[in-house]
């Protein structure tokens, strides 16, 4: 038994315990012929930090593998980062800018060397912190997405799905980053208000019979438009369905199409389709038969004015941002005369009307995100989604909460192609190969026509036939095209997109496409790639899919649970996860998002070093319910560091009575009340948590054990059994003890294994320790009730003396009047309520105490003045009164609720709530005294 200090101090314990885990292997699943448990982590960016979002999401993966783990199961959490293409790429590229260096100064091979460099000396950061926080992951099998084994999977998954005929290459919208140069995901894009001006423009009937109005808040990309589309219902402008107009400044002409997309409400009812740069309008032309090769596309990879296909575009745009050639279109129009100028309230003419205007931005360059056409390659996520959706309508995938369900089919119902390639260097690059295409008589396709951008990357090409060839290695590449080509063709393999041998007379170049997958692509096999798949070259992995459970916040749903859900179906015929549990965010105090920009995140390791990963562990389960949102509050993290350390005194006062760790899993035999009693409460609180854990309701479980450990075993088990420990109380202490340790231990890790050691000598570490059994042949209801109404005399005896300002250390009479108190519980009550119990009626000045069907009375006279004590308390009340009232007029004004901020709402309810407590309280007082 090792004597705990005098104080609690969570950083001398934690770094301890934690490498005595790691360095035994106590993470390693090594329980052959146990039951297999299994989670996977959303692996974190290589390029990553640990925020307040990843310590709750770590904190609960956590809780349940240390769960399951002293279940008895061969509990596995698989851990590993993400090679995070863009954020990676972005970060070296800085690195590199710093001295003086570009990407592009290097080749491909020496950049990507570059990043596996930086990898090596600075990256995965976010791994010591996860182990700071105390996640039990098993780090002897630790991953990366960019790891031999795990491109391998992500290659073949690539190659099979183009087989089957899920993936293929297609011309359309993306969400187009001109700071990166890359497509990127719906995730990356983060919406701003900014704002800006909405112009209204007449187009001119192509026939010279009028005009038709527009209106735009980007009029720089009419120069790409390509049809008017107007209601089929709206009366106005059914005739001039099919009409043409002629577009002012090109003069190409375009038709007006009939589409639902057009709004009669809104503006004049009528909109410009610009197919090639925006979404809605890429649907709307698609509707009206425009092949996406024929859209018009006016912008480069940096967003900057290229000549469309056509050639109208004229000379002096060319080259410009798109904010510059926004002026320029402008003045353009408004020199011919379809400018229409807006009158603003006091009759002013502008340009345009001032407006606010969602636009997005990418999250990492900060740039706006332009929709592009360009060519990329596709998932079918509509086909591969409808097993997805039917293992979650028969149960087969659980969702926790229930409420995401519908937003889930609604989202997997309307999928839509998934985007998979990005423009970058670091990542899986695409198993593809292209070359050029055949004639009918079989000779090759030649004078391809490219522009390229700096970055080679193609911008405008005229049509050409290329074939592509889809395959896992060169070798296999090869084969095909030399089963695609003529007979004594020469074939040459080449990784530069750039290299298309011109010069070689007679030989057939195979470039290698130049982009690499999302990083979503390769993630989304994490639960089973993670296992060896496809080599299944870890034996000790066999049987760990699908996992039991998956944790992760509700925003990636559809980035990587449901194509988790997709891709493993596809290529393991099973669900890659039973239950899918989705928390919430954790918001500021106030309740706002946290935002950089904001200046309102909370650094979780600074959370850490004051409070210990303890409290901020606890913290995270006691406020997680289900989905719902975390405010955070350093208060209540504080205030689970003060419940540490009063566990911490409680072994401490165990140590220095002869309290000491049980030899059984079994409870001690009791014969007194008190012992029976808190054997019982212990139970008890095993069913709650037990209950709770099985139904992922981690407040449920955390706020069991918190209430179990601080009021039933600190404030009232100890104090009723002090004075008295005996040989039975010794044993049943230390069991319960040793129950609440296990208990608490997945929430709690650090202190619970210190204090398990500190208390006995042990066998094996807490980790690894027996969860308590629920027996409920343990419960005695009739010590139970000796001991409860024990406890509500002695609480009511309290709340008298402290609402009467009795001095703490005064010992009054409690006389019983006729009642009596039974001899059993009779010492508690004096002892704890500093009281000396007396038969019959208290004369002179009393307070009344109620005890059940009882009434009982505290003898006044010589303890306090009576006349002061009754001025303090309607003074006190008069004062409780006054606020509550206000407090209940500014609640009862509809002007306040409705204009006052929602924090300002919620505190003045919480303010009202205080004070009519307060109100009743002082109310109750003088009732007392008569």
């Amino acid at each position: 038994m090792t004597e705990l200090s005098k104080t609690f101090d969570p950083a001398a314990i934690e770094s301890r315990w934690y490498r005595h885990w790691e360095e035994k292997g106590l993470f390693r699943p090594d329980r052959p012929t146990a039951e297999p448990w299994t989670i996977v982590n959303p692996p974190p960016n290589v390029t990553g930090s640990l925020h307040i979002g990843h310590a709750l999401d770590n904190t609960l993966q956590d809780i349940l593998t240390r769960h399951a783990r002293l279940k008895g199961k061969d509990a596995l959490w698989v851990v590993g980062t993400d090679h995070a293409g863009i954020a990676t790429q972005m970060v070296v590229e800085r690195q590199m800018a710093a001295s003086g260096e570009k990407r592009t100064d290097l080749s491909r091979e020496a950049f990507v060397d570059k990043v596996w460099q930086w990898k090596a000396e600075s990256g995965g950061q976010i791994t010591a912190q996860l182990r700071r926080l105390g996640c039990s992951m098993d780090w002897a099998n630790e991953r990366f997405t960019m790891d031999d084994g795990f491109s391998t999977a992500v290659l073949k998954v690539f190659v099979e799905l183009h087989a089957r005929g899920l993936l293929y290459r297609d011309k359309r919208l993306v969400n187009w980053d001109p700071g990166l140069g890359t497509a990127i995901s719906d995730l990356e894009v983060e919406t701003r208000e900014v704002q800006g001006r909405f112009w209204h423009l007449r187009y001119p009937l192509a026939n010279g019979s009028g005009t038709i109005v527009v209106a735009t808040t980007r009029p720089e990309t009419m120069l790409a438009d390509m049809a008017i589309a107007v209601h089929p219902e709206d009366e106005r402008y059914r005739a001039l369905v099919g009409q043409q107009v002629r577009l002012p400044i090109t003069g190409r002409l375009i038709p007006i199409v009939a589409d639902e997309h057009a709004d009669p409400a809104l503006g004049s009812g009528a909109v410009k389709i610009t197919p090639g740069h925006d979404f809605n309008d890429f649907e709307v032309g698609r509707r009206a038969g425009i092949e996406a090769r024929d859209m018009l596309n006016m912008l480069d990879a940096r967003a900057r004015v290229v000549q469309t296909a056509d050639g109208l575009i004229p000379d002096a745009f060319l080259g410009l941002t798109t904010a510059e050639a926004r002026g320029v279109v402008v003045a353009r129009l408004k020199d011919e005369g379809v400018l229409i100028p807006h009158v603003d309230k006091d009759g002013a003419e502008h340009d345009a009307e001032a407006r606010t205007i969602q636009t997005p931005y990418g999250d990492r360059s900060g740039v706006v995100i332009e929709p592009w056409l360009t060519d990329q390659w596709y998932v079918d996520a509509a086909t591969l989604a409808k097993p997805a959706i039917e293992a979650v309508r028969s149960g087969a995938i659980r969702i926790v909460p229930k409420t995401w369900e519908k937003t889930f089919f609604n989202w997997m119902e309307n999928i839509q192609p998934w985007c998979v390639s990005r423009q970058l260097w670091w990542g899986h690059r695409i198993p593809a190969w292209f070359g050029p295409g055949l004639r009918p008589d079989g000779t090759l396709i030649n004078g391809d026509v490219i522009r390229v951008d700096a970055n080679f990357r193609e911008t405008t090409r005229q049509p050409i036939a290329e074939q592509v060839f889809v395959a896992l290695t060169d070798e296999d590449a090869l084969a095909q095209a030399r089963s695609f080509y003529p007979e004594g063709v020469a074939i040459r393999l080449t990784q530069d997109w750039m290299d298309r041998g011109q010069h070689e007379s007679g030989v057939v170049v195979l470039r290698r496409d130049p982009d690499v997958l999302d990083t979503w692509f390769s993630s989304a096999l994490w639960p089973f790639a993670t296992m060896g798949w496809p080599d299944d070259a870890d034996p000790t992995l066999g049987g760990r899919y699908p996992n039991d459970v998956l944790i992760s916040g509700f925003d990636i749903l559809f980035f990587w649970n449901a194509r988790m859900m997709m891709q493993g179906i596809e290529f393991m015929g099973d669900v890659p996860f039973r239950t899918l549990y989705l928390h919430g965010l954790v918001r500021a105090a106030d309740g706002a998002k946290m935002s950089k920009s904001k200046g309102n995140t909370v650094d979780p390791l600074g959370l850490i070093d004051a409070y210990g990963a303890d409290a901020l562990r606890f913290f995270m389960a006691a406020m997680e319910s289900q989905g719902r949102d975390i405010k955070m509050d350093e208060k209540r993290v504080e205030g689970y560091r003060n419940f540490a350390t009063k566990l911490w005194n409680a072994s401490r006062f165990a140590q220095a009575n002869g309290i000491g760790g049980s030899t059984t899993l079994e409870p001690p035999v009791a014969t007194l009340a008190v012992n029976k009693w808190i054997v019982a409460e212990t139970v008890q609180a095993v069913q709650a948590v037990d209950l709770a854990l099985a139904d992922y309701r981690f407040d449920a479980a955390a706020n069991a054990i918190y209430q179990f450990v601080w009021s039933r075993f600190c404030d009232w088990y100890l104090e009723l059994i002090k004075g008295n420990i005996d040989a039975e109380t010794k044993a049943v202490a230390g069991w319960v003890l040793d129950q609440i340790l296990v208990l608490l231990h997945p929430f709690m890790p650090f202190i619970t294994e210190e204090l398990w050691h500190a208390l006995a000598p042990r066998e094996h570490e807490l980790i690894v320790a027996h969860w308590p059994m629920a027996d409920a042949r343990a419960l005695d209801p009739e010590a139970g009730a000796q001991i409860g109404r024990a406890i509500e005399l002695i609480d009511a005896v309290r709340g008298a003396r402290a609402e009467l300002n009795v001095p703490p250390g005064t010992r009054i009479a409690l006389h019983t009047g006729d009642g009596e108190v039974p001899a059993t519980i009779a010492p508690y009550v004096e002892r704890l309520g500093r009281v000396t119990l007396a038969a019959g009626e208290a004369q002179g000045a009393r307070a009344p105490i109620l005890w059940g069907a009882e009434t009982f009375a505290l003898a006044l006279d010589g303890v306090i003045d009576l006349d002061a004590e009754r001025q303090r308390l309607q003074k006190s009340l008069a004062a409780a009164e006054k606020e509550r009232d206000a407090l209940a007029g500014r609640l009862n004004n509809p002007s306040f609720v409705e204009r006052a901020k929602p924090e300002a709402v919620e505190k003045a309810r919480a303010d009202h709530a205080e004070k009519s407590a307060d109100a009743e309280r002082f109310a109750a007082a003088l009732a007392r005294l008569g």
